[in-house]
């Protein structure tokens, strides 16, 4: 059993996934418009566009995501997504690619843990952890 991070959004689920598929180097699986769900279940028009359920694959894990069509989800609170990367140089880049747009918790530099880490909030409002396995050269 393999735990797999869900994300809302509010109307940014298809740009967020394209995004996220750019930067990791990932594949979307599969997207589900609301405009697909079954009759009886109202939908509002102008929300039609929006993503039901949407997977991206990114190496061996996914993430899941969908856009909240029947209300608007807070900002993502509480937990944040963590991946690692085999290099520093790996994790920085994708750290750096995360912080357009976003907001920097805890700028990328090496700890006592790892030779690079950092924390932000990208510009959809999700949390990311971004490290790596390199040690720390000490």
């Amino acid at each position: 059993m393999t735990p797999t991070p869900y994300l809302f959004f509010n109307g940014q689920c298809a740009e967020a996934l394209a995004a996220y598929a750019d930067i990791f180097g990932g594949e979307i699986m599969e997207t589900m418009p609301a405009s697909q769900m079954p009759p009886d279940f109202p939908v509002p028009d102008d929300r039609k566009d929006w993503i039901m359920h949407a997977r991206l694959r990114i190496a061996d894990g996914y993430l899941m995501a969908s856009d909240n069509i029947m209300g608007n989800s807070e900002a993502m609170a509480g937990a944040s997504v963590m991946m690692s990367f085999p290099t520093a140089a790996e994790g920085k880049s994708v750290f750096d690619r995360l912080c357009e747009g976003g907001d920097v918790q805890m700028a990328w530099a090496p700890t006592f843990w790892s030779a690079g880490f950092g924390t932000l909030t990208d510009r959809f409002g999700v949390k990311w952890m971004i490290g790596c396995d390199e040690e720390q050269n000490t």
